[in-house]
């Protein structure tokens, strides 16, 4: 499973990938069109997801800045 960084965080359980990521966020119908997101950059990590993984828990922030500190 991969693990999306755009500064949300999106367990894409269904494989959509990041470029159909970015598609559902972008083209997505906001009521109103009360934003209108662009996708800039997005980061992805591949994980072995379980439900013991750290993402799975409370605190989870504390292992997604791990996973991309190399990143920053």
């Amino acid at each position: 499973m991969k693990i999306h960084k755009i500064t949300l965080m999106i367990t894409d359980f269904d494989n959509v990938g990041a470029d159909g990521i970015k598609e559902v966020i972008e083209f997505q119908k906001y009521p109103n069109h009360c934003i209108s997101p662009s996708v800039v950059n997005i980061e992805t990590e591949e994980v072995e997801w379980s439900d013991e993984h750290p993402l799975n828990h409370k605190g989870w922030q504390t292992e997604f800045y791990r996973m991309f500190a190399r990143n920053n």
